[in-house]
């Protein structure tokens, strides 16, 4: 089965730091809560050339889905689908589902401003013009569809770059598309926190144990200092159900305290336990 999905953020405005990229941080955690690997987030900006070699590269390492944020509107600079089409050796056409779903949208926002009907501009139609062989994905807040293309053992998703809008098409459309593909896997995540053993000698002991569990994945955090060590060590992992995960979980984490007592540390407590 596979389970690998790649990210791919695009926007100008993500690379000089006028914008904070919430939607990797959202994407990457929800794919992993639905059984998915995120094996590649990518930050480009508003170029189609640039958009294109990525999205070539992305889909030459074949991953189940590859998700693409921003650049679907109406304006200048939106130019995802365009980079897309490129990529793929495609043409852009007028999509006609999708221009039913966007004229619905300027139909509804002219009734509820009781305003009259809203002509469907060049700019807007933009947002219906798709490359071919596309499948528009219902927008529930906002205007600009989502855009899914199916090739081969991978499935390229273009999700608008707004954060409500991105969340809502991947709730109503992309999660269960997911969910059907990776079954019942489980994620569990589970901290425990420890004080008076550095970083430097904790590693060795957090190799040791990963190797005794090669399902679980440890990761210390630093939270104090060299001086006074604190440290955040989390457990996470992936299986076909809560009872295997949790066994494995446990299994780690009680591994890694043993050997921390024996090189003086001390476990305070655990926190942060989540089941997805």
């Amino acid at each position: 089965m596979n389970t690998q999905i790649e990210i791919i953020c695009v926007g100008n405005e993500l690379l000089i730091g006028k914008t904070l990229n919430t939607n990797a941080q959202w994407l990457g955690k929800r794919a992993t809560s639905l059984g998915m690997q995120v094996k590649r987030i990518n930050v480009i900006g508003d170029n189609v050339d640039e958009i294109a070699s990525t999205t070539q590269e992305s889909l030459q390492r074949k991953p189940r889905f590859i998700i693409i944020t921003g650049g679907l509107g109406p304006t200048f600079d939106d130019k995802t689908l365009e980079g897309i089409a490129e990529s793929l050796n495609r043409k852009l056409e007028i999509n006609k589902k999708a221009l039913t779903m966007v004229r619905k949208k300027y139909e509804t926002y002219a009734a509820e401003n009781k305003t009259e009907k809203i002509e469907l501009t060049p700019p807007r139609v933009k947002m219906a013009t798709l490359p071919e062989k596309s499948e528009p994905l219902a927008n529930p807040v906002g205007t600009a569809p989502g855009v899914l293309i199916t090739l081969g053992e991978t499935d390229l998703i273009a999700l608008p770059g707004v954060p409500q809008e991105m969340e809502a098409i991947f709730e109503e459309s992309v999660a269960p598309m997911i969910k059907k593909e990776t079954g019942r896997n489980v994620f569990l995540e589970k901290s425990i926190y420890t004080d008076g053993i550095m970083e430097s000698a904790l590693a060795p002991l957090v190799d040791q144990t990963m190797q005794g569990n090669p399902s679980v994945y440890i990761k210390s955090h630093p939270k104090g200092r060299e001086k006074t060590p604190h440290l955040e060590l989390h457990f996470s992992t992936s299986a076909k159900d809560s009872t295997t995960a949790k066994t494995c979980i446990k299994k780690a984490i009680a591994q890694l305290s043993q050997l921390i007592a024996k090189n003086g540390g001390k476990i305070r407590k655990t926190e942060s336990k989540r089941q997805l």
